[in-house]
């Protein structure tokens, strides 16, 4: 029995076209210029008002195709008797894992969850997603499956490890891993997924605990495109933007050297702020200055007058920065690339972890620095 996956958007503008996804490797996939267009490299978000409950649609055909409808909200035909939700798994309800799963079901998917935890699935079965008691019963009965986990090891464990993902996939459905991997990982849980003739997609997410709470991630994906078409509504609701960059493992790439730069840009304003203070200058107006000139990011004004009260709330744990700038300091490594401010940067990280900060924020590395400061003074 072959599907056809229909996407409604409740909306009173048509923005999508028919488009045959999810199909064998060497099916024709069809795609008008407006599909073309909305699934260029780099797709900003789509207006709220866009966004429905996409829902399966089962008929006898020959191949798994997904077909995008788009229906004006002034339409009252009622969708066919023999629609069904579509079917979405999350693996791993985390820091960031939770809220980007509580956003597709506020959203109106049909969800299924999982954590090693199983407390943690209780607030989203309170929402109305299903439990299942392992990866591999989550993907055997979801069509897409998104996971979310803290590491390589986890990650890899979560899709093909004892009564993992792999083992519940078969063709026609898809795996999106949003963990932040390193690339021969995330290759790995590829060639994993792909041996049961499903299909994988790395999307790593650059944003914290708040983007992911108010649908505001960056989804940086790679690996098959037409899965990357089918969860791109899904990608929509959890997140503002999305770049398809091509082959497995160039997702994973590009969110490493993204995190490199923003440790290493932490570390530097760490510096700066006690620097102030040393000197006798107030901290809190040098946050002021910073944000105010060429040099201004978003992290900045957000951090900054936490990290001069000495107050580090968790959005992104120390630990998994660490995590990353180990990780992109492979990756330098592996292509004879200097990253010499990097690596400084992840040693500092490494002495926060050491004082026991690793699941206070990333920004808690200025600690590390007080600390040399005051053997100084």
């Amino acid at each position: 029995m072959a599907k056809n996956l229909m996407l409604k958007p409740s909306c009173s503008n048509h923005y999508l076209t028919t488009a045959s996804i999810l199909s064998p490797p060497n099916a024709a996939v069809s795609l008008s210029k407006a599909t073309m267009a909305m699934c260029s490299s780099f797709c900003p978000r789509i207006n709220i008002q866009f966004r429905a409950k996409p829902t399966f649609r089962f008929s006898i055909k020959p191949q798994f195709s997904v077909q995008f409808k788009a229906f004006s909200s002034q339409d009252s035909t009622s969708p066919p008797k023999d629609e069904v939700p579509a079917r979405i798994g999350f693996l791993g309800l985390g820091i960031m894992g939770s809220p980007m799963a509580q956003n597709l079901i506020k959203a109106g998917c049909d969800v299924t969850v999982w954590n090693r935890t199983k407390s943690k699935c209780d607030p989203l079965v309170s929402l109305g997603a299903k439990y299942k008691s392992s990866p591999e019963e989550v993907a055997a009965s979801c069509d897409v499956t998104f996971a979310m986990l803290a590491d390589p090891e986890s990650a890899a464990e979560v899709a093909y490890g004892k009564h993992g993902a792999a083992s519940g996939m078969s063709p026609g459905k898809g795996y999106v891993d949003v963990s932040t991997v390193d690339g021969p990982t995330s290759k790995l849980i590829s060639t994993h997924i792909k041996s049961s003739g499903a299909l994988f997609l790395e999307a790593p997410v650059s944003g914290s605990k708040k983007p992911a709470e108010d649908g505001q991630l960056i989804f940086l994906t790679a690996g098959d495109k037409s899965l990357y078409e089918t969860a791109a509504p899904f990608l929509d609701i959890m997140g503002k933007s999305r770049f398809y960059l091509g082959d497995v493992g160039n997702g994973a790439a590009m969110k490493l050297v993204v995190n490199m730069i923003m440790g290493s840009m932490m570390a530097s304003f760490s510096e700066g702020l006690l620097l102030s203070e040393k000197v006798g200058l107030d901290p809190k107006v040098l946050v002021e200055v910073i944000t105010q000139g060429a040099i201004n990011a978003p992290m900045y004004s957000m951090k900054g007058p936490s990290m001069v009260q000495s107050l580090y709330p968790t959005a992104f744990p120390l630990k998994h920065q660490q995590k990353d700038l180990r990780l992109a300091l492979g990756l330098a490594e592996s292509v004879c690339q200097p990253t010499p401010i990097a690596a400084a940067a992840n040693e500092l990280y490494k002495v926060a972890k050491s004082r026991g900060l690793s699941d206070d924020d990333f920004s808690a590395v200025i600690e590390a620095l007080k600390g040399k400061l005051d053997k100084l003074s």
